[in-house]
């Protein structure tokens, strides 16, 4: 179950991210971009995360996951259009293959509210995970 090192690997990023903030008494929330080509079943890496949050500064944090579309473009004709589930990677206007995949392959730290001495869930701004 990959899902666990994904949760573990999350968990570490916000721990190292709140600890260069500072004063940081409680994660709140973790958003997470989660390409569907990505390979990772939500429901499960909810669970896996609620699991190994106990006993860190993310104890009872919310994990929540917005879903990327996977999308490719015809490198012939540039049409583009969601490969979905199973992928599809031959163009359907003109039967080609694709040149490029586009989105679907996310899975990044996108935000993280956390409680701090000085503001209750003071969200970061900027991501602290890049993609995989």
């Amino acid at each position: 179950m990959h899902e666990m090192s994904i949760a573990l690997a999350v968990i570490g990023q916000v721990e190292e991210a709140a600890e260069r903030a500072g004063d940081v008494t409680a994660v709140r929330s973790v958003r997470l971009e989660v390409g569907e080509l990505a390979g990772v079943v939500p429901d499960s890496l909810s669970f896996c995360f609620e699991l190994a949050c106990a006993g860190t500064l993310l104890e009872g944090a919310e994990l929540l996951a917005d879903p990327v579309p996977g999308r490719a473009r015809c490198a012939p004709c540039a049409h583009e259009w969601a490969v979905g589930m199973p992928p599809s990677l031959t163009c359907p206007r003109c039967g080609g293959a694709a040149g490029d995949l586009l989105s679907g392959r996310e899975l990044r730290i996108t935000a993280v509210h956390w409680e701090d001495g000085a503001t209750p869930a003071a969200p970061t701004r900027e991501p602290i995970a890049e993609e995989r």
